[in-house]
């Protein structure tokens, strides 16, 4: 057995090892790899196991590499990560397939889809990207669809879905994390009262919009490229919710910023997808406001992970993603008070608009 670089107790290293081999059917002399990867920010730990030798594994081609998982069973959705991977492929939305999980021990072990992700195409020509992209909304679109169209295949455990409590969760952390924590913007209580009245609305014209399956965190860094073609990951925070806040996610995304009439071509491309329920104005308006709620989780999470637990890597996004609830904000009547509180905090950080 061959460890690379790894902090793990070594009983942690030979018990994943051992998880790999059984899953594998590898006998014990088998020399094997495993390496560290150190992207994203959950309570995870992925490796990648490879070896010499290209092994045939539940139906796939031969690999020479893996990617293995170990998780802590809290926050309750990294137990859900299999589970819900399997339901993705069966509702032919791509995903890696799961070749074993252990849910006791803590371990998953997946294809290895490469290191090709969207977001590594960022600099490529909008031809080339438009594709990815119309591929990632399409497998949304199946996603978002499943309740409206009485999905069949039985739902795996979930998260739960989002209602009034979680949005006023996710408004009070972007002021709590990002507002207070990284801008150090204070509000007046009778400014605090009436944004949260006008976040209280939001998040009712939210619920009151198509309910669907969410992904929750679609963005560039969690679809690989595999063959030309999109595969998602990090699913395990899939919970029920409006379709709105993916599509915000991935086109009002901090790590890629697209440009208008990109951001046009792909919204139209979506809702030419779906019975068009709302017209186009009203659609329109609420991608925008689902935008806004989106953009108050991800910069709340980019305060608590980049500004209190010191990650730079987080920190680093805080412009474009500010800058974004900026611009949505000023796209819709409905929400004049997050607008300020966004221009605040833009001056604030010394930020040009």
């Amino acid at each position: 057995m061959n460890i690379s670089d790894t902090n793990n107790p070594p009983d942690l290293n030979s018990r994943l090892m051992a998880f790999v081999r059984r899953t594998l059917a590898l006998p014990t002399e088998t020399p094997l790899t495993l390496v560290p990867l150190t992207k994203g920010g959950s309570a995870r730990t992925f490796y990648r196991v490879s070896g010499r030798v290209k092994i045939r594994a539940r139906g796939m081609l031969e690999k020479s590499s893996f990617i293995a998982m170990h998780y802590q069973p809290e926050p309750r959705e990294n137990t859900l990560y299999a589970g819900i991977a399997d339901f993705l492929k069966e509702l032919g939305v791509a995903a890696p397939a799961v070749l074993a999980h252990d849910p006791e021990a803590c371990f998953v072990l997946t294809e290895d889809l490469g290191d090709e992700d969207l977001w590594s195409h960022r600099h490529e020509n909008w031809q080339r990207r438009r594709t990815s992209y119309k591929g990632v909304l399409e497998h949304a679109h199946r996603l978002h669809r499943y309740v409206q169209d009485g999905g069949e295949i039985p739902l795996p455990p979930l998260m739960e879905g989002y209602d009034a409590a979680l949005y006023k969760w996710e408004r009070d952390y972007f002021r709590r994390e990002f507002v207070e924590g990284v801008c150090r913007v204070s509000l007046l209580p009778v400014d605090g009262k009436a944004l949260e009245e006008e976040g209280t609305a939001l998040a009712e014209r939210l619920l009151e919009s198509e309910t669907g399956l969410i992904h929750r965190d679609l963005q560039s860094q969690n679809i690989m490229i595999r063959d030309g073609a999109p595969v998602l990951i990090d699913f395990q925070g899939m919970r029920t919710g409006s379709p709105f806040y993916d599509l915000g996610s991935l086109l009002y995304d901090p790590y890629v910023s697209l440009r208008a009439e990109e951001r046009l071509e792909l919204l139209d491309f979506y809702y030419r997808l779906s019975p068009r329920k709302l017209d186009w104005p009203t659609f329109i308006t609420r991608f925008h406001e689902g935008s806004a709620q989106r953009l108050m989780q991800a910069l709340g999470a980019y305060g608590f992970l980049g500004h209190r637990n010191g990650r730079a890597d987080f920190r680093a996004h805080i412009p474009t993603g500010l800058r974004h609830l900026a611009i949505v904000t000023s796209c819709v009547s409905s929400l004049p008070c997050l607008r300020a509180l966004a221009a605040r905090c833009l001056d604030a950080l010394s930020l040009d608009r």
